[in-house]
């Protein structure tokens, strides 16, 4: 959209997030479920408009600040921790401070300092956050549901259940091909924001019967909310195909930056970083208890600034609670021995898929499969069951040790399976010199960052094109799957992307004078919109259709 700074905003934004007046929300406040933790922490357009509730009084005010400053504690580096916890005693903690906070009992301060002093661990307020939150959760959060914020946090629920269509977003340049149809770049017109749009033909997923593997990736997408795990945004249809909206990644994948970027593989220091984003991003995903099982290069991507997420969780599955699983499922060369041998398995395949990866970012080659030379899948399976891999002068000491750990044939000493999951991997020598919490709280910088002009991939002309699907007709009776597919957007990425943009920002204004804005007023209903004029509606469709014939691909939008 040209013109002004609105940074690829349409000019109608306003307009399209406009808050529809209160009357209009009562049943959102009728159905939304009143949990404190989805309200007024998950949810981060509900985490900041519950905020905003608080510091309207001093004593809620004052608990607001003390959990930030736990936050801020948590993420301080090694060195500075100890300083900062004793700041935060001294402020928050002290009965004679100012922003004294009454509800964490003597005894438990005392039981701080005390810890404090010993050793500044990460975990070290955790009481304290616990007896805030359970004061917060009771009076100030029934009083959160009666004021104006909590109206106004039912306005932007509204806005983000509006209906989704491709007309939501601008479509651009093809970035590569997915298994059910191709991956374009695409903007959401009303923020700006860029996306990836994964579309899945329709007909191409009813001749290959791949209903329940699609609905099931955008139903695992859609559960897993982490910085290191692509994240899947909008789910629509159209009417040839379903439509995937998922966190752009320009900087490639993994295996074209071990093999296509100078000599292969990488110095360790890379690969430890990466290999910890991947840890965290495997712990994400088995805290909702979802093994993975596609772990390889070609699915780890960079974003613009050289972090990674792990994405196509075509092959991810939820494993239910007390339970094992079975499949042989995975990639040559990656699969676990317990999957080669069609063994039942949890979460085992993941961290042996990690060794390959972590051994392969350091080799330049997979421990049981050579690049460029075809070896039978049953040599390789041979090889992953019965013999153990080989190391080069490339690995030092410590990175041997961690490989070796990850990949022992038996998933019961395997590290990650020992019963501590992540923990163990992350306790790893590799791992000594980096802080596990600034790293997930997106802290650390990475030790490549993407050049903004290259392109990291194929060429867009040897994409192959995708052949027309013949001999499959769509059904009425295939609405009730693509009704479960197309819900729209997903709640806390779309909250993000609003607040991202700016757009809560500039929209999420009260009046200073402590009067109600209008669409919060009861006692003002909504006025009709005006009707459009027979010419405005032509004038404003003709215009519409020259804008789509003309749309190219923006300037810097590389994918």
């Amino acid at each position: 959209g040209g013109g002004g700074n609105r940074k690829g905003k349409s000019k109608k934004w306003r307009q399209m997030l406009q808050f529809p007046h209160i009357s209009l929300c009562e049943d959102l406040r009728q159905t939304l479920e009143r949990d404190y933790h989805s309200l007024c922490e998950k949810q981060p357009i509900g985490h900041m408009l519950f905020r905003q509730f608080c510091e309207t009084r001093p004593e809620l005010s004052r608990c607001v600040k003390f959990l930030d400053a736990v936050a801020g504690y948590e993420v301080a580096p090694d060195e500075k921790r100890k300083e900062c916890g004793q700041h935060l005693i001294e402020k928050y903690l002290k009965p004679n401070s100012e922003d004294h906070v009454p509800e964490v009992p003597s005894q438990l301060v005392d039981a701080c300092c005390e810890r404090l002093e010993q050793e500044p661990s990460k975990e070290l307020f955790k009481e304290c956050t616990k007896l805030i939150h359970d004061y917060l959760s009771v009076a100030p959060f029934a009083d959160y549901l009666d004021s104006l914020y909590f109206n106004r946090f039912l306005q932007w629920k509204w806005l983000e259940r509006q209906p989704v269509t491709k007309n939501t977003f601008r479509q651009y340049r093809v970035l590569g091909k997915g298994g059910f149809g191709e991956v374009c770049a695409c903007q959401v017109r009303a923020t700006g924001k860029m996306y990836a749009c994964k579309k899945l033909e329709k007909k191409r997923i009813k001749k290959r019967k791949g209903e329940a593997m699609a609905l099931n990736e955008k139903q695992i997408l859609e559960k897993v909310n982490s910085r290191f795990v692509v994240s899947l945004a909008y789910a629509y249809e159209t009417k040839d195909a379903l439509c995937l909206v998922l966190t752009l990644m320009n900087g490639g994948d993994l295996k074209f930056h071990i093999y296509h970027m100078g000599e292969a593989g990488f110095e360790e220091p890379r690969a430890a970083f990466y290999a910890a984003e991947i840890c965290c991003g495997l712990e994400d995903l088995h805290q909702e208890r979802i093994v993975y099982r596609d772990l390889k290069p070609e699915n780890i991507l960079l974003d613009d600034h050289g972090h990674i997420r792990i994405s196509d969780l075509g092959l991810a599955v939820h494993v239910p609670e007390g339970q094992t699983i079975k499949g042989r499922v995975g990639t040559v060369g990656y699969m676990a021995p317990e999957v080669v041998k069609n063994e039942r398995y949890t979460f085992s395949p993941d961290w042996w898929a990690l060794g390959c990866l972590v051994y392969e970012m350091i080799e330049g080659q997979s421990p049981f499969q050579q690049r460029k030379k075809k070896i039978k899948r049953e040599e390789v399976e041979r090889l992953v069951k019965e013999v153990q891999e080989e190391y080069s002068e490339k690995f030092s000491p410590c990175a041997r040790s961690l490989c070796t750990m990850l990949l022992c044939k038996d998933p019961l000493e395997r590290l990650g399976c020992r019963g501590a999951g992540a923990k163990e991997v992350k306790e790893h020598p590799l791992f000594k010199h980096l802080n596990f919490r600034r790293l997930e709280a997106g802290m650390l910088d990475p030790p490549f960052k993407p050049d903004p002009q290259a392109i990291y991939c194929k060429d867009v002309l040897d994409i192959e094109q995708f052949s027309t699907v013949k001999g499959v007709e769509l059904e009425p009776t295939d609405n009730d799957f693509y009704q479960k597919f197309a819900t729209g957007s997903v709640p806390i990425p779309w909250q993000n992307e609003m607040i991202e943009t700016e757009c809560f920002k500039e929209l999420n204004v009260f009046s200073t004078d402590g009067t109600v804005p209008p669409d919060l007023d009861w006692k003002g209903q909504p006025s009709p919109q005006p009707k459009k004029g027979l010419l405005q509606r032509l004038f404003s469709r003709t215009v519409v259709e020259t804008a789509a014939t003309a749309r190219k691909s923006p300037p810097g939008c590389r994918a």
